[in-house]
């Protein structure tokens, strides 16, 4: 291994960044070890060239080469670490499903088990909502669960609090806080991306295979208080490239860790131009990610999207839709190598509000109609959401690996 090691080491250093190839795919697990250590050896060579700039994407390589066919489903920090969790170990060992997307920084900004990391503790609040992480990674292991730690970047109102410096606040000095009462930190703050990249180090650390990144972007309707809220710029950078510069940073500074990154992004992202009242690109976000996980839940489209009258009631074409936009959109960029995986968030649960004659109860049918418009459309990962973790168990999720 050691003279493994060398070569590597002697033909990334006489060679650019972006002249390293790696290795063509394999099962072989010799094979696989070795086109893993070259891409990992070629990444960590690439980082130090690389220069934070949302127009130029630094080449991309896979630095998880042998990661599964991901189809997992969402997991709350409570249920992580409490007596959920073994139902939904019990949904993974007996269907096709082989991934859970984990809590480890939530909706509010807790790091959702207990650190020692006394840097970030100086930043943000730990709590034990997972008592003990490592014999969840432990279990997870054993059940054979590809890990994905869930890091809620700019939506914080934890570290909104703790440090109102990094967040946005009112001429009054206070915190801004939108209308359900949560704080957004700052995305041109390099202090604010430097926190969760290493929250994310440190998941990757516990045996986190993918650091997937939700709440990349700044507040919705930001572009309407832009002017009023006190905050720091970062020179003459727009919100779209501060937001892309942060995903590009993440990535430079965790691939060389053998971990994937994703990132989640509204799925009408892939509809429209640039968001950029909320900073979200959807080309830019997908240069500098391993996988783009949009969110096309039905319920989430309006009247008329995609020719449906009511988008919840059809699942089949809502989802087909929004894979034609997003194959469309991946287009814009032109070289192939450079398009990440698409992994869509799609619907496990009932939609209620949207009110009488306007919602389906979603159930197997649905969960299988959504499935089969990807497959349709050549999509063959996807992530089922459900805030409160209640699953379609049989759905058709395909043969256990």
């Amino acid at each position: 291994m050691n003279i493994l090691w060398s070569l590597l080491a002697l033909t990334v250093g006489t060679s650019s960044p972006e002249s390293v190839q790696p290795a063509a795919a394999n099962a072989n697990p010799i094979t696989t070890a070795v086109e893993s250590a070259w891409n990992l050896s070629a990444l960590t060579a690439q980082k130090n060239s690389v220069v934070i700039d949302a127009d130029n994407p630094p080449v991309k390589i896979d630095p998880q080469p042998d990661a599964p066919k991901v189809k997992g489903i969402y997991v709350t920090a409570y249920s992580a670490g409490g007596s959920r969790m073994n139902q939904l170990l019990d949904l993974l060992d007996n269907t096709g499903l082989n991934s859970m997307v984990i809590d480890i920084k939530d909706d509010l900004g807790y790091i959702t088990y207990k650190t020692e990391n006394q840097d970030l503790l100086k930043m943000g609040t730990s709590q034990k909502f997972i008592p003990n992480i490592k014999d969840l990674m432990g279990k997870l292991q054993k059940h054979n669960v590809y890990p994905i730690a869930r890091i809620v970047v700019f939506k914080d109102t934890v570290l909104a609090e703790k440090h109102p410096e990094l967040s946005f606040t009112n001429a009054n000095g206070s915190v801004w806080k939108n209308g359900g009462g949560d704080a957004f930190v700052n995305p041109y703050s390099k202090k604010v991306w430097d926190y969760n990249v290493a929250i994310a180090k440190e998941a990757a650390a516990l045996g986190f295979k993918e650091i997937q990144f939700d709440y990349v972007r700044f507040a919705e309707g930001f572009e309407k208080r832009a002017d009023t809220l006190k905050y720091e710029k970062l020179g003459d950078k727009t919100r779209t490239e501060a937001v892309s510069e942060f995903v590009q940073y993440a990535r430079k500074e965790l691939a060389p860790l053998g971990v994937r990154v994703s990132v989640d992004i509204f799925g009408y992202a892939a509809s429209v131009p640039a968001a950029d009242g909320i900073g979200q690109d959807f080309t830019k976000i997908s240069e500098n990610v391993d996988v783009i996980a949009p969110m096309v839940y039905p319920s989430h489209y309006s009247t008329g999207w995609f020719g449906a009258k009511d988008p919840d009631k059809e699942p089949y074409k809502t989802i087909k839709g929004s894979m034609v936009d997003t194959f469309k959109k991946l287009d814009e960029i032109k070289d192939k190598s450079q398009r990440p995986i698409v992994r869509p968030w799609i619907q496990d649960f009932t939609a209620s509000w949207l009110g009488s004659g306007h919602y389906a109860k979603y159930g197997k049918a649905e969960v299988d109609a959504q499935i089969k418009a990807m497959a349709d459309m050549g999509v063959d990962e996807y992530l089922l959401w459900n805030a409160s973790n209640r699953y379609t168990s049989d759905g058709n999720y395909g043969p256990k690996d």
